[in-house]
């Protein structure tokens, strides 16, 4: 495998030309890797019209996940803009409005897409109470709401992995959507390794016909590197139109550091990548059996990541997340009840094992009884879109009953809202931010006009 990203700014750095172009630092090294931080210039190619080395490489990388497979340098953020934007063209070259079905778990950037480009949402609820990072969405719920809804969608739209580490059926899914005439759209950022399990469990492999894979969460790639993937049995336009429409969102100054992170990842994953996931994944599963058997539950079947259910142990997951770090093991996200570690190949043996040394120390105490929020299924007022676009005020969260949405303001992890923009807070929301410790909300401003 050849890294045309890499070599050229290898190349560019030898020959110590006088940068007459951006960046500003002109190749000094004040942190070490500025040298390697171009910008767009001739012979250096262009993210969005690509026809050099950046095509190059997105043709191996498309190789490598079969699919038609496009870089991202703003995470897998800018791949969900850009899914949406190609379902919103799919549906007026049919001459019909965009409409997607999508979990209740999804990300807030697909709001923040969905108000911009004014795509109608129809929500799919967990078919049993759980965290509202997970939406355990089964094909058969997925039939009766396709039987039976009017006018069928253009897309369904599915996170899976989730954040809890719990994944779909996504075969029976696609099989059904297929069935239908129906797209599927899967947020896959927590699982682009999937692919080289010993039997992919890719979504692309799997049926969808659009995914996206954060590089950085799970490969060795730095922060913001993402694919955005079309299937080659999507309809055509979707690949032809994919550059438009990552440009229509991305940033005209993408990271050449990115880039080459990219570019090299596709060497690494041909240089016995698979065999380092198979031992990742072993080890994973070995301390995780040896966990269980002190006291310890899980929940997820996701294999490269461990999910701890906390308040069965007698501690809650801040608690918990608290000891890890007194012992310098930072986890990816802790909530009331749920402490979420993320585990690569990077990891090692001799990380894995400290990991279980410092969790098997901890002393079991007796389980906590309370239980998470009802998930509530709030009053819709208005489309997202009305609400993210009208004037609004923030209020204490605990002063909010009764008042709607207007924008989603939530940090990442796990920018997954409890409600929706434009949906009317109940009580049960009203436990919820309580539950989880959010203080203020943005609404709707009261005086607007009908």
């Amino acid at each position: 495998m050849n890294t045309p990203i890499c070599d050229f700014v290898r190349d560019y750095i030898e020959k110590n030309a006088l940068r007459m172009h951006m960046p500003g630092h002109k190749g000094t090294a004040l942190l070490g890797f500025e040298p390697y931080d171009i910008t767009e210039f001739v012979g250096a190619d262009s993210l969005y019209e690509a026809s050099g080395i950046i095509r190059e490489s997105e043709k191996n990388a498309s190789g490598i996940f079969g699919a038609n497979t496009f870089y991202s340098t703003e995470g897998s953020s800018l791949c969900i803009r850009a899914m949406l934007y190609l379902v919103e063209l799919y549906a007026r070259e049919n001459g019909k409005r965009a409409t997607v079905v999508a979990g209740r778990n999804a990300h807030k950037t697909f709001l923040s897409a969905v108000a911009l480009l004014d795509i109608d949402v129809q929500w799919l609820y967990p078919e049993n109470n759980s965290s509202y990072l997970s939406c355990d969405i089964s094909a058969s719920s997925l039939e009766a709401f396709l039987t039976n809804t009017k006018e069928k969608p253009t897309a369904v739209y599915i996170t899976s992995p989730d954040y809890l580490g719990n994944t779909l059926d996504i075969k029976a899914i696609s099989k059904l959507c297929r069935a239908h005439g129906v797209l599927l759209l899967v947020d896959n950022a927590h699982g682009a390794y999937l692919k080289f399990l010993e039997r992919s469990e890719h979504p692309i492999d799997l049926g969808a016909d659009l995914c996206c894979d954060s590089a950085h969460k799970t490969l060795p790639a730095l922060t913001g590197a993402a694919y955005l993937h079309v299937s080659h049995s999507a309809p055509d336009m979707f690949a032809a139109q994919a550059k438009t429409a990552m440009a229509m969102f991305g940033s005209t100054s993408p990271s050449y550091l990115i880039l080459q992170s990219l570019d090299a990842v596709n060497k690494y994953i041909c240089n016995g990548y698979t065999a380092k996931l198979g031992k990742l994944i072993s080890n994973v599963a070995r301390i995780k059996d040896a966990l269980a058997d002190i006291g310890y539950s899980f929940i997820g079947n996701e294999p490269a990541k461990l999910t701890l259910c906390a308040k069965a142990y007698g501690y809650t997951g801040t608690e918990l997340s608290k000891i890890l770090h007194e012992s310098n093991i930072v986890c990816e996200f802790f909530d009331p009840d749920f402490v979420v570690l993320m585990l690569t190949p990077e990891t090692g043996r001799d990380g894995v094992d400290r990991l279980y040394s410092v969790l098997s120390s901890v002393p079991r105490k007796n389980a906590i009884g309370d239980s998470m929020p009802r998930q509530s299924v709030p009053q819709k007022e208005m489309s997202v879109r009305e609400a993210t676009m009208s004037a609004n005020e923030v209020i204490p969260a605990k002063d909010s009953l009764g008042r709607v949405l207007a924008s989603v303001n939530l940090a990442c992890p796990p920018a997954v809202p409890i409600i929706v923009c434009g949906e009317r807070i109940d009580s049960d929301t009203i436990r919820a931010f309580d539950y989880y410790g959010i203080e203020s909300v943005r609404v709707v401003n009261q005086r607007r006009k009908a």
